[in-house]
């Protein structure tokens, strides 16, 4: 099971854009960290997301194995918390 640190989160809400965050973070076994940039009209379970390399590409199995990673609930909902957590009011 691959660990994930997170680097940093913020989100922001705006009553046009609902909720928007990014998390920067780093898995485990995997050369380049990455970011992901989280979007939900309510803020509640209605979650879209991109998923990116944070600043250099990588492999692109690498990325796969991450959005693999984010099919567990446990994972996404970990760096939608982060991202929570540093809400801008």
């Amino acid at each position: 099971m691959n660990m994930i640190e997170i680097l940093k989160a913020s989100m922001e809400h705006s009553k046009e854009e609902g909720y928007l965050g990014q998390v920067q973070f780093k898995v485990e076994g995997h050369e380049h960290p990455y970011e992901i940039t989280l979007q939900s009209k309510r803020g509640k379970d209605d979650w879209s997301y991109a998923l990116h390399f944070l600043q250099e590409s990588g492999k692109e199995e690498d990325i796969e194995a991450v959005e693999d990673l984010l099919e567990d609930d446990e994972w996404f909902d970990m760096l939608v918390d982060a991202a929570q957590k540093n809400l801008v009011k």
